[in-house]
C-alpha cells in the first residue's frame, strides 16, 4: 500500500515567521526612515545614505535579536530534555505511567493508553516524552542560526525595495512615490504571508498595510516637524 504524506502548514511556521517579520520590518523601517529624512528637506544623496545605513543596521539588529531569542528557546528545550532524560533513568515506571495518563487525557481508554505508552517508550522513550509531555518535536524545534539568517536576509530584501525606489525617484516626487510603492509592497507581502499560512489574503494585506502606513506617516511627520529647509 503506497504511503501518503500530507503537507502541513505548521512545518512552515519557523522560517515563515522569521521571513515575514524580517521583510515587513525591512520595508516599513527603511521606507519610514527615507520619508522622515526626505520630509526634513535633506538632499537626495543624504536620503540614500540614511536608507543604506538603515538597511545594514536593521539587518544586523534583526539577526542578533532573532538569534538571541531563538537560542534562549533552544537552551530551554535542551535543559528540559536533559531533566527528562534524568527522570527516565531514575523512575522509568513513573514516567511510563505519566505518559499513559497524558494519552488518557486525550481520549484513550486506560488499557490502550498503557499499551501505547509501553510501545512508544520501547521505541524511543525520550522522544515520546519530548513530543507528548514537553511539546518539543523535530518540526517545531528551535533553530537559532536558521532564524537569524532568515531574518537578516528577509530584512535586507524588504529594505532593498523602498531603497531602490528612492534611488530612482525624482526629488519632487520622492515622498509620494516611496510611500505609494512601499504600501503596495506591504500589501503584497501581507497577502503572500496569509496565503502561505492558510489565512485570509485580504485581511492579511490590510493588516500589514495599515500599520505600515501609520509608521510612515508618523515618521514623515517627525521629519517635517523638526527638519530645517
Amino acid at each position: 500500500m503506497p504511503r501518503h504524506w500530507e503537507r502541513h502548514r505548521t512545518k512552515r511556521i519557523g522560517w515563515l515567521r522569521a521571513a515575514v517579520l524580517g521583510a515587513n520590518d525591512g520595508i516599513v523601517s527603511t521606507a519610514s526612515l527615507v520619508l522622515g529624512v526626505a520630509a526634513a528637506h535633506a538632499t537626495h544623496a543624504n536620503v540614500l545614505i540614511a536608507g543604506v545605513a538603515g538597511l545594514v543596521a536593521g539587518a544586523m539588529s534583526m539577526a542578533a535579536g532573532e538569534y538571541v531569542s531563538v537560542h534562549s528557546q533552544a537552551d530551554t528545550e535542551k535543559a528540559d530534555l536533559e531533566r527528562e532524560r534524568k527522570e527516565l533513568k531514575a523512575d522509568e515506571k513513573g514516567e511510563r505511567n505519566e505518559l499513559a495518563t497524558i494519552y488518557v487525557g486525550r481520549g484513550l481508554k486506560p488499557a490502550l493508553a498503557k499499551q501505547v505508552a509501553d510501545q512508544l517508550m520501547a521505541h524511543d522513550a525520550l522522544g515520546a516524552h519530548a513530543r507528548d509531555e514537553l511539546g518539543i518535536s523535530e518540526t517545531l524545534s528551535a533553530r537559532p542560526i536558521q532564524a537569524a539568517l532568515a531574518s537578516a536576509g528577509s530584512f535586507a530584501a524588504g529594505a532593498a525595495m523602498p531603497l531602490l525606489v528612492t534611488a530612482l525617484a525624482p526629488d519632487a516626487l520622492l515622498i509620494l512615490v516611496v510611500s505609494g510603492t512601499s504600501l503596495v509592497f506591504l500589501a503584497l507581502l501581507g497577502a503572500l504571508a496569509a496565503r502561505a499560512g492558510g489565512a485570509g489574503v485580504a485581511v492579511g494585506a490590510m493588516r500589514v498595510t495599515f500599520w505600515g502606513a501609520l509608521a510612515m506617516a508618523l515618521t514623515a511627520g517627525v521629519g517635517a516637524l523638526f527638519g530645517t529647509a
